[in-house]
């Protein structure tokens, strides 16, 4: 029976802390990651890597010892100790030539493991197709797969594995920065963020921030800042607001998991919810005929059919109450997580809830 785990997280309002840093709300406009990519080949497994037929496993091996100048027919190669894959990696924001940043390196053929496995020199591009970093090194695990005389264990994920410093850079990227403006970006549509970042840097340098679009903010660099665009820039990412929270309620169905944020309110409501359950019990009776007679022994099926309903209490919640007076009346009638996401879905139904309520 498919089991439901629910964690009711309370995300509570942020007007009881200190308030919220803006570089928690924004990012500065032009710095940011970049992806890296790379196809490469790992070698060494423990006769976990792809099977003999994966082609481009096979092409791939032989063009490796074909540039080592070792010629090979590739109709002989087995590779069971070696398997294709992607890598992947993150280029930091003014990232220098000589920096090591970690790399993920994933299974792309058939191979049951990559554990044990070392991954061949592979250049890592961007999608501009221009190589920034170059990649090496034995692989880590954080899974198994383990199989004899036809039976098997499997632990997490085995064909996945990290390279911790694993890639070097190469080249840098270039970051273009205006350096007399600074441009913030919030990662939220909030009016009322975007407004009270304003004035909270227009306290300390008047006139100097203005609002572009619901989600940016320009800045412009104070006379006595010149030169110093970096000093201005971290002043400014420090600064405090107090944030909006969303009222809102998250709902996976796949899981049980449901979380609510503080700011969710519902009007007056009244619940009642219990369970049907239909419990049909087939079982098979042997008749024996009388050892004189000349019957025949036969089995006969029975069926019993059961029905058991719970008994439903009502509670009634008032307008208005918080999100810890819902989960306690819920908890009281003794609620599981299928029977919560059935009643926030019935209450929202009702018009009753007062936030967004979001199934994923």
């Amino acid at each position: 029976m498919f089991r439901y785990i629910i964690a009711i997280i309370m995300i509570f309002s942020l007007n009881s802390f200190a308030g919220t840093k803006i570089r928690d709300l924004a990012k500065v406009e032009g710095i940011r990651d970049n992806q890296l990519v790379g196809y490469g080949i790992v070698v060494g497994l423990n006769g976990t890597g792809d099977k003999s037929g994966t082609e481009f496993t096979i092409q791939s091996l032989t063009n490796m010892l074909d540039r080592m100048g070792i010629a090979v027919d590739k109709k002989k190669v087995k590779v069971k100790n070696v398997a294709a894959v992607v890598v992947t990696a993150k280029l930091p924001p003014f990232a220098k030539p000589g920096t090591k940043v970690d790399v993920v390196v994933s299974s792309i053929g058939d191979a049951k493991s990559l554990e044990g496995g070392t991954l061949i020199l592979t250049p890592l591009a961007a999608p501009n197709g221009q190589f920034y970093a170059s990649s090496q090194g034995p692989i880590s695990v954080g899974g198994m797969n383990v199989q004899a005389g036809g039976a098997g264990a499997v632990k997490n994920h085995p064909t996945v594995g990290r390279i911790p410093n694993g890639a070097i850079i190469e080249k840098e990227i270039n970051f273009n920065l205006q350096e007399d403006i600074l441009t913030l970006s919030f990662k939220d549509v909030s009016i009322s963020n975007i407004v009270k970042a304003k004035n909270t840097i227009n306290k300390l340098f008047y006139n100097a921030a203005e609002i572009k679009n619901p989600t940016t903010i320009e800045v412009s660099l104070p006379q006595e800042y010149r030169g110093r665009f970096y000093e201005f820039m971290d002043m400014i990412l420090n600064l405090e607001i107090e944030s909006e929270t969303f009222a809102k309620v998250i709902v996976d169905e796949r899981t049980g998991t449901i979380v609510m944020g503080s700011d969710v309110r519902i009007n007056t409501v009244a619940i009642a919810h219990g369970n049907l359950t239909i419990k049909i019990t087939s079982s098979e009776q042997v008749s024996q005929p009388n050892p004189l007679s000349q019957g025949q022994t036969t089995v006969t099926k029975q069926q019993e059919i059961k029905v058991e309903e719970d008994k439903a209490n009502l509670i009634v919640l008032p307008e208005g109450v918080r999100i810890s007076d819902l989960v306690k009346g819920l908890n009281s009638i003794g609620v599981t997580p299928r029977d919560m996401i059935a009643i926030l879905q019935a209450i929202k139904s009702a018009g009753a809830l007062q936030g967004d309520l979001e199934v994923i």
